[in-house]
């Protein structure tokens, strides 16, 4: 059915009601006409709307009880351990998937990692969705259940819910959302992990994200991702991001492609893994193993990830000094476990870049290591703050 001007109307509206309680609640209905610009009568039809739907509730006035329709009760999103609904999150990885349960606020309430037997099974997206349902029932306390944001490296149409391509996983055209949907019975949203994090970001992360960001990911997958204004780009047929070939200044590793120095054959965790294995310093490609030695004071390791950090730091400058945004955040596991190596990416990328001179404008994730359980949920939040009542329309009351 095609919408009204008169309902697109009333989605915007609800949409800045909800981001508006998001940012500054709890807030009563009189502060949040006063903080978005909406009339009174406005903000009141919406609140009403969303605290039925489930996503707000009124709070207690200090020293007494909510009574319905005051403008000084204090509203909030619905987080609380009864009623307030939840989203399910999954991020597949190569070596293995997590699975999250993630509240209005992105909290993290629940999670569980599911290493995969073999990453090349064709019948995967099925043993995934059999351990994400055991999860969900083990952690089910009968809060309403909006669904599943799922994310992946690689190209991704959220659109459609297909991976185009996926080389590490072998997948090519497989229609994950609809496969992963059928299997659990539960609405499933999908993007590239990428653009997923961007999105947590300007959800939930750096305010100066919300006006403009690029987000580097350095795991098994490279991908990238910008965003203007609180809206993460996707492209024409949802190609944007792809900077496995981005050049690295200083680089001379050879690529599948046949040139040298590409970020995935520089950077990435299957290239730093396997030098780490051919320097000695752990028995398996494993980029957790080489972070723990590390830790525990092998210099080898130490110099290992300060090599790879500086790589990512001299791409990071190319990113800035097209897009100059107003903060870059980098996913890089070691930098997001001790800061010492996101100092290394500064230093690198401002020395590289003609456009950046503010080390602090390069930034962790918000969530640290929660990154990826957090914005796989988000691929399904992102959609139900843009639109409250066509996302929450779908909500399950039971875990599958």
């Amino acid at each position: 059915m095609t919408r009204m001007a008169g309902d697109r109307r009333g989605a915007a509206n609800a949409a800045t009601v909800l981001r508006t309680v998001l940012e500054h609640g709890p807030v009563a209905r009189s502060g949040i006409s006063e903080l978005c610009g909406l009339s009174p009568a406005s903000v009141s039809r919406q609140t009403t709307g969303l605290v039925r739907a489930g996503l707000l509730r009124e709070l207690p006035e200090p020293g007494g009880r909510p009574s319905s329709g005051r403008p000084r009760i204090p509203l909030d999103l619905h987080t609380g351990a009864v009623g307030g609904p939840v989203t399910a999150g999954l991020h597949i990885g190569v070596p293995s998937s997590t699975f999250s349960l993630v509240d209005l606020r992105g909290r993290i309430l629940a999670r569980r990692g599911f290493p995969h037997p073999d990453p090349t099974d064709p019948a995967l997206p099925l043993r995934i969705a059999g351990e994400l349902a055991r999860f969900l029932r083990e952690f089910d306390t009968g809060r309403p259940l909006l669904g599943v944001g799922a994310a992946l490296g690689g190209w991704v149409r959220p659109d459609t819910g297909v991976v185009v391509r996926h080389p590490a996983l072998g997948w090519r055209d497989r229609p994950l959302a609809a496969e992963l949907s059928g299997a659990l019975g539960l609405p499933v949203h999908l993007d590239n992990h990428a653009r997923a994090v961007a999105g947590a970001e300007v959800l939930f992360g750096h305010p100066a994200a919300r006006r403009s960001l690029v987000h580097l990911f350095i795991g098994n997958v490279v991908d990238a991702a910008f965003g203007i204004e609180g809206a993460v780009h996707q492209g024409p047929d949802s190609a944007a991001g792809d900077v496995a070939h981005l050049p690295v200044p200083g680089s001379r590793t050879a690529c599948a492609c046949g040139r040298t120095g590409c970020l995935q054959a520089t950077a990435s965790d299957i290239a730093l893994g396997a030098e780490a294995v051919r320097r000695g310093i752990v028995p398996d490609p494993s980029v957790p193993l080489l972070v723990d030695a590390a830790a525990t004071g092998d210099p080898r390791a130490d110099r290992l990830l300060r090599e790879r950090a500086r790589a990512v730091g001299r791409a990071a400058a190319l990113l800035l000094d097209v897009f100059n945004p107003a903060v870059m955040i980098v996913t890089e596991l070691s930098s997001l476990l001790h800061e010492g190596y996101l100092d290394e990416i500064r230093a690198a990328a401002v020395a590289q870049s003609h456009v950046c001179r503010d080390p602090e404008r390069i930034i962790a994730p918000h969530a640290g290591p929660a990154v990826l359980p957090e914005a796989a949920a988000t691929v399904l939040l992102g959609p139900l703050f843009q639109d409250p009542a066509a996302a929450a329309s779908g909500v399950s009351t039971a875990a599958p």
